[in-house]
């Protein structure tokens, strides 16, 4: 595995119908560095009457790691449902169980900068000593990098950090560009995909977001450009994930969508961050 940046397929990019066992292996198979789980996943995998020991066994059979955590949310409310307490709670164990050290999240509901960062902080206490990710998305109450980054820097914590997503990244209609110093800190991982020309309608742009990304510079939003981008702001992620929701890659199957996924994204980091590729490649 990469020392640095481990090559992770994220855990919607081969679904949520598959036994763990056939996703370990389909990501192992295709070439990739680490796997990505959500809460629901990790659950999925003890429902099928997995126990933390069967899981890692699993892990060390084919010779792969946990490298990604999912994916807390609605952290902002002032009563949160059981539910997510329940959630986050899951998500830490998963960070000790598999030695992952932060755990990505979102918000969908759309607070002021002071109170989300209130709420970020308050989530952050209970995390550490686990980095909590926020991710911008455009279709959510964190839409863009300038919120999030405005947020985490209020929040004003050392576990307060951002996960750049390339979907996200152009939906949001933002430039790339060379982030400046204290942004680049602020950033602890990055997802890759890519996206058609055209998006959906706003009113529908998160039913694109969870059924109809690209793999890695299969699209016209040039992938490359953006990890060019984190590369140039000298961001080293902790993880480069590849999260292509995709219902048409997924219908061939998780081997194929892991294989289709990996050999994109090792085209993109040729052209564009080579010392990231895994050993092999």
């Amino acid at each position: 595995m990469s020392k640095e940046s481990p090559i992770t397929v994220s855990s919607w990019t081969l679904g949520d119908e598959c036994k763990f066992e056939d996703r370990v292996k389909a990501a192992k198979e295709a070439g990739f560095e680490g796997i990505g789980l959500r809460a629901e996943t990790y659950v999925d995998a003890l429902v099928e009457g997995l126990h933390d020991d069967d899981i890692l066994n699993i892990l060390e059979k084919y010779d792969i790691k946990v490298t990604e955590v999912e994916y807390i949310v609605q952290w902002a409310e002032d009563k949160r449902s059981y539910e997510q307490k329940y959630k986050e709670q899951m998500c830490f164990h998963m960070c000790k169980l598999f030695g992952v050290k932060h755990i990505n999240v979102g918000l969908m509901e759309n607070y002021s900068i002071e109170h989300t960062a209130q709420k970020l902080k308050e989530l952050c206490q209970r995390s550490s000593p686990y980095i909590i990710g926020v991710e911008p998305m455009p279709y959510s109450g964190i839409p863009d990098f300038d919120k999030a980054y405005a947020v985490v820097k209020q929040a004003n914590v050392e576990n307060a950090a951002i996960i750049l997503d390339s979907w996200h990244w152009v939906r949001a209609d933002q430039e790339y560009r060379i982030l400046t110093k204290e942004e680049a800190e602020s950033v602890i991982s990055i997802q890759i995909n890519d996206a058609y020309d055209r998006p959906y309608a706003k009113s529908v742009l998160r039913d694109e977001s969870m059924h109809d990304r690209l793999a890695p510079g299969t699209g016209v939003k040039d992938t490359a450009g953006f990890v060019k981008m984190i590369k140039e702001s000298g961001i080293n992620p902790k993880v480069i994930g590849v999260e292509v929701i995709s219902d048409e890659i997924l219908s061939k199957g998780v081997e194929e969508a892991a294989k289709h996924n990996f050999d994109n994204t090792v085209k993109v980091l040729k052209e564009a961050w080579s010392e990231k590729l895994p050993n092999n490649k």
